[in-house]
């Protein structure tokens, strides 16, 4: 028996082929396949060319660092990941956490129940809830509630309220989802509701530093500016998405998503998020992961070979690109990644109703089977 799930099948409509991965990374790997038997039937190459899977590419790469332990690493490659013309640069990653020890915080309003979908740090959230529960011998649930519609209709936020009881209330944000290295692109769900619950743990004067850090140094941007480590370079500027809110085993924690320019060491973020957390006793830090930066000059021979490819066969002038996602072309001495998004196009990856147009696929496989060609002689 066979058993398929209309969650992961591709929808054709428009001219374009919707569904998780459609651009980001099935259609591409899919085109990719395409190109290399189209190579295959026509040419004879003097090297050999090997189409290589990762499978937790947006977690902590553990397939593709077994591959390189027990296979042949290539000499030379493109990972089909990105953008048209070809990315020659990809910032820093760093995903880390602030922790707060809750379990001796209740004294008027109490976070309970926190629900972020299993949201992915590299990824903005479009969904979260929790319940509050009060002290009621210091606070009146409808107070609670009125100070709550208060700040959500002042920041024009999309939060919903639900009393639970006499002394629970349910809150619900909604956002857009979007990939955590363009989070302008996406409405974040956690920011907000976080940036509702400091505003109103201010107002009663309950005392939590997780939230007073969130609330001076975080709320809504994405830029870093607050915390100080705003800056930009030939790369782009940075980027921060706040992608968990959680509680677990009476750690309150809220985890982040930095994609850094590549001039400004991972390091120094680190520091800066540590030396502020010194300001609050009971906050920790915590690095979960990083990823260092990717750079290939633009005049490198494999920036320019694609870059030619790409023009040619679109009649553009497009020039090599920097990014802030990560793709396997990290993995991998003289790699970069080639395609599939042309420029000009919005970037659908990680957002709903993902897709690729059709004609934009098969462009692809035209311009992958020429690049194999080229880089296979």
């Amino acid at each position: 028996m066979i058993g398929l799930s209309l969650h992961f099948l591709g929808t054709i409509s428009d001219g374009k082929i919707f569904g998780r991965g459609a651009i980001d990374d099935k259609g591409p790997v899919v085109s990719s396949l395409y190109a290399m038997k189209a190579v295959m039937d026509n040419y004879k190459l003097n090297k050999r060319v090997r189409l290589i899977l990762g499978l937790n590419e947006e977690n902590d790469w553990k397939c593709i660092e077994h591959y390189k332990k027990v296979e042949e690493l290539p000499t030379v490659g493109f990972s089909p990941d990105a953008d048209f013309p070809c990315i020659y640069a990809e910032k820093s990653i760093l995903s880390c956490y602030i922790k707060e020890d809750y379990k001796n915080n209740f004294d008027k309003i109490k976070i309970k129940d926190i629900d972020c979908n299993n949201n992915a740090l590299n990824v903005v959230p479009k969904f979260c809830s929790l319940v509050l529960e009060i002290n009621e011998q210091k606070i009146d649930i409808n107070d609670l509630i009125k100070t709550l519609k208060q700040f959500i209709t002042e920041n024009n936020f999309e939060i919903d309220i639900y009393k639970l009881s006499k002394i629970e209330v349910k809150l619900t944000s909604y956002g857009v989802g979007a990939h955590a290295a363009h989070p302008d692109l996406g409405i974040n769900a956690i920011s907000r509701l976080l940036t509702i619950l400091s505003l109103t743990f201010k107002e009663f004067n309950c005392n939590l530093k997780l939230l007073d850090f969130f609330n001076k140094y975080i709320e809504t941007e994405y830029d870093g500016l607050s915390l100080g480590i705003s800056c930009i370079d030939e790369s782009g500027t940075l980027t921060l998405n706040v992608g968990d809110f959680s509680l677990e085993n009476n750690i309150l924690k809220i985890g982040m998503n930095l994609r850094i320019p590549i001039t400004k060491p991972i390091s120094t973020v680190e520091e800066t998020f540590k030396n502020l957390c010194k300001n609050y006793s009971s906050l920790n830090f915590e690095t979960i992961s990083t990823e260092d930066f990717l750079y290939v000059p633009k005049d490198d021979k494999l920036v320019q070979t694609l870059r030619r490819i790409f023009n040619e066969e679109t009649n553009l002038n497009a020039e090599p690109i920097a990014i802030g996602g990560a793709t396997y072309a990290r993995a991998f001495n003289n790699c970069i990644s080639f395609g599939p998004n042309l420029p000009g196009h919005k970037d659908m990856c990680h957002q709903t109703d993902e897709y690729i147009e059709i004609n934009n696929l098969i462009l692809a496989c035209k311009i992958y089977a020429k690049a194999i060609i080229e880089l296979g002689k």
